[in-house]
């Protein structure tokens, strides 16, 4: 079995206006010092898998048809043997 941390980010050059709702609240809030903050999604998955290559490529799937917009969204992931 296999834990899988993935992170999903809007890409660069994707307008984020709840991030930048949230930066504007932390300045708001007395954190002057907060910049160039960006909201994603972040999942823990665990696979029962045999081998971490089969991992790799399910999570690719799984990100490929449900969990990621591949037009305005990146991802990365992390795989953990449990």
């Amino acid at each position: 079995m296999y834990r899988v941390k993935i992170d999903v980010t809007l890409k660069k050059t994707v307008l984020d206006p709840q991030g930048k709702t949230v930066l504007l609240s932390l300045h708001s809030m007395g954190f002057p010092e907060a910049h160039d903050l960006r909201v994603g999604k972040f999942f823990d998955l665990t696979l029962d898998v045999t081998d971490e290559e089969s991992a790799k490529k399910k999570v690719a799937e799984i990100c490929d048809r449900l969990l990621v917009n591949p037009v305005i969204e990146d991802y990365s992931f992390a795989i953990e043997k449990i």
